[in-house]
């Protein structure tokens, strides 16, 4: 017996031993990234060095989903973006948006994460306000093979403004605004279907 026992010791011994040296031939690499924010999947491609990081919205259908994918499509989430017609911030507002909600100073709205926060939803009361009607009538129907739906209806408005909206809807998708860089009411209509904006109430006139 202990001789058996002598033997299974030396055994798992020798086993543990060439585990290790098996283990340890093998490189391991490293990786350091710092951490994502909040609300995104983060993709690792291990496949190439520098190891490449992609972020993208989670998928949930919250207003705060619907929210960080708009965020996502127009300015990857930041908050600094001016793009090339000077479209500012997260959600890509114009000089002209942000005036009718009361917000004149552009260099604060670039600094001010909070600022941008509160007119996004500011301008999505707005909309829906305007919209109300519409999104009565549409949402459930089919356009053009896309099911309408609130949230689709207030994507495409951040897009294109309300009034292009109801020409689209009104026409049943034969009057598809198109912006300078190629993109459409229906893709936005298409692309933020389906997510939960009950949370926006309508009001007119609702400013900062």
């Amino acid at each position: 017996m202990k001789k058996k026992i002598i033997l299974l010791t030396l055994g798992v011994i020798i086993l543990s031993a060439f585990t290790r040296v098996q283990f340890n031939s093998t490189p391991i690499k490293k990786v350091q990234y710092n951490l994502p924010e909040a609300n995104t999947i983060v993709t690792v491609c291990k496949d190439i060095e520098p190891f490449e990081l992609i972020y993208t919205p989670t998928i949930d259908n919250t207003f705060i989903g619907f929210r960080e994918a708009v965020a996502f499509k127009e300015s990857q989430g930041k908050y600094n973006k001016v793009n090339s017609l000077g479209y500012l911030g997260k959600y890509q507002f114009g000089k002209t948006t942000l005036n009718r909600i009361k917000i004149y100073d552009t260099n604060k709205f670039l600094n001010t994460p909070e600022l941008q926060e509160e007119a996004f939803i500011v301008l999505c009361s707005v909309n829906k306000w305007i919209l109300i009607r519409d999104i009565k009538r549409s949402v459930g129907k089919r356009i053009n093979g896309i099911e309408i739906t609130e949230s689709g209806i207030l994507a495409a408005a951040h897009l294109a403004g309300a009034g292009n909206v109801k020409k689209y809807l009104r026409s049943n998708g034969s009057e598809i605004f198109i912006d300078a860089y190629g993109t459409n009411v229906q893709h936005y209509m298409k692309k933020f279907a389906g997510y939960d904006t009950s949370f926006i109430k309508p009001i007119k006139n609702h400013t900062i």
